[in-house]
């Protein structure tokens, strides 16, 4: 970054040393003067260094300082300032060194220990990390901000003491909270110490007697080591204060499911998923936690399952979001598609404007080729999510696919007005390329090149573009040498692709390039013993120009045989000769 800076000030290097040289002609050289007036000196040096930089001559600025380290070189300013240039420069020992000095030379300057501290954290030397930001801590012993950057480093170092020494810190400035709690059960239980664990989490209960989430997680605790009565009794303790708590209703479910009553699992798990009052994230959960035991069980049958998922929509729903999890199921385990799609129509019906239950359904309907359906799907998505790009693509293309050229490019066009810098590429792209293609159809080769280009700028390497790009390009025998760029691209990330191969050998054609030509349509002809009349015609008219007239007549025989009907094609067959268009 520093050596760019250095370059662009390259242009004021006389104006820099001028105005240097005039400093020390006045006779402001360290030594040529007692020590106030080096002070003096040092001090009109060092301000001059900031105002350059601040100016954005950083290069003068550089130097400035440079010169007032040689007037004080105990100023502990200087190498701070000194050590940020060393930074951009990426003279990273340099910059340590002189972030360390200035830390030395003043210890009571919080910015320059934050600095050496954020430096070492960098270099990932958390050792001298650590003491950096224990000294910034003890000059500034009210910012939790410190401490906690002093928490993960010596949780890098495993030193779990000083982890909780850190959290009662924090907490001494802050107060306990939920959080704090946490962190200190957690590297308690690291620790082994799980007396001290379980007197963190009781004293967080009984600080907090309102809160009687913390009641459950204290019975989760209970439970996960092997106190099941008392686990139970807490749950039981928070569900007679509020009958409702979902969460004292899940771990309930886990406590019946560790003594093996299934009914009462069942029974409970019935009554979270049919209540109104259960949060949906709550159902989700359970639903999840249900289909993850039957997949570790290898539990074949979905009937469960989707009784489970009957009773979760059971009740009144405000989105499609437990809809569209029972089509993954459904997806998940093979059902049939029709079942399926009738699960995405009932999540559009309640959420006309989810896009993720509409394009799921379109992909779906897609692989059947009921384009119809498809245009009847997308054309009101279009005005719940305008900014949908998906919903025009599936509609032109399906509008495409059925011939119907005029639509699909007024759907295309519709599309790409909505484009914006966030735009997936791929599907830009995209929509350019079938609007070139449709435009070339309708004989619109200028406004087709243009879609092309816009296409490539999205994606350069949109290989079926640049397939037909290029091609139509050496139709009009038109920018030829930008048609082989491209297609050269085409054989490159495909070389055994026979459509791409004529395409170039076409273009080689068109130069004359004729031996060229024969390699690669000898290639796109061994490649595939399927290939259309047109390629086969193109085999014909190349052999003839490169002076093998006799199997140039058996191409073009067997392209009038495969279906070519051109006039052209029997002229040249009549008269043994090639023939332009």
């Amino acid at each position: 970054m520093f050596d760019k800076f250095r370059r662009k000030a390259a242009a004021g290097t006389n104006l820099r040393k001028a105005v240097i040289m005039a400093m020390l002609s006045a006779g402001t050289l360290a030594g040529q003067a007692a020590s106030a007036d080096s002070l003096q000196s040092y001090n009109y040096f060092f301000l001059e260094a900031l105002r350059q930089q601040d100016m954005g001559n950083l290069s003068a600025a550089f130097d400035l300082l440079s010169h007032a380290h040689e007037l004080n070189p105990k100023a502990a300013e200087v190498y701070y300032h000194l050590a940020g240039y060393y930074v951009d420069m990426k003279d990273d020992a340099r910059a340590r060194a002189y972030f360390e000095q200035a830390a030395a030379l003043a210890p009571d300057n919080s910015t320059y220990q934050e600095k050496l501290g954020q430096l070492y954290v960098t270099q990932k030397d958390y050792p001298n990390a650590i003491k950096a930001y224990e000294r910034l801590y003890e000059s500034s012993k009210t910012r939790g901000d410190v401490l906690r950057i002093l928490f993960q480093l010596y949780g890098s170092q495993n030193d779990y003491k000083k982890m909780i020494e850190m959290l009662n810190r924090i907490e001494t400035i802050e107060g306990s909270n939920e959080q704090i709690s946490l962190s200190k059960m957690q590297i308690y239980e690291q620790m082994g110490e799980k007396r001290k664990e379980y007197e963190e989490l009781k004293a967080l209960v009984d600080n907090h007697p309102l809160e009687l989430n913390y009641r459950v997680m204290l019975g989760n605790w209970l439970l996960q080591n092997g106190k099941k009565k008392e686990a139970l009794r807490e749950y039981r303790g928070v569900l007679k204060e509020e009958p409702a708590n979902a969460l004292a209703k899940l771990s309930l479910l886990d406590y019946y499911r560790s003594t093996g009553d299934q009914n009462t699992v069942n029974a409970l798990t019935k009554e979270l998923l049919q209540s109104p009052k259960t949060e949906k994230d709550t159902k989700m959960a359970l639903l999840r936690q249900v289909i993850s035991a039957n997949q570790k069980a290898n539990v074949s049958d979905s009937a469960e399952v989707m009784r489970l998922f009957a009773e979760a929509l059971s009740t009144p729903q405000e989105d499609a979001d437990i809809i569209l999890m029972k089509a993954a199921y459904m997806t998940l385990r093979r059902m049939p598609q029709d079942e399926i799609n009738h699960v995405y129509e009932q999540a559009i019906e309640l959420e006309p404007d989810n896009s993720r239950a509409r394009l799921a359904l379109i992909q779906s309907i897609w692989d059947t080729k009921d384009y119809d359906q498809v245009i009847a799907i997308c054309r009101p998505a279009q005005e719940y999510n305008p900014e949908e790009m998906a919903f025009y693509y599936f509609q032109g293309m399906a509008q495409y696919q059925k011939h119907e050229n005029d639509a699909a490019l007024e759907t295309f066009r519709k599309g790409v007005a909505q484009i914006n810098k966030d735009s997936n590429p791929d599907i830009v792209s995209d929509f350019y390329a079938i609007m070139g293609d449709i435009l070339h159809e309708k004989g619109l080769d200028d406004e087709a090149f243009q879609a092309y280009d816009s296409c490539l700028q999205w994606k350069p390497d949109n290989i079926p573009a640049l397939n037909n790009y290029a091609y139509y390009l050496s139709v009009r025998n038109r920018d030829l040498p930008k048609a082989e760029q491209m297609s050269y691209k085409t054989i490159k990330a495909e070389p055994d692709n026979s459509t791409f191969l004529d395409t170039y050998a076409w273009i080689l054609f068109q130069q004359q390039r004729f031996e060229e030509a024969k390699i690669y349509i000898d290639q796109a002809i061994r490649n595939d013993s399927t290939l259309s009349n047109v390629v086969i015609e193109h085999a014909g008219d190349i052999y003839a120009q490169a002076g093998d007239m006799a199997k140039a007549m058996d191409f073009w025989q067997k392209a009038l045989k495969a279906g070519n009907a051109s006039a052209t094609l029997k002229k040249k067959i009549q008269q043994k000769r090639y023939i332009a268009e």
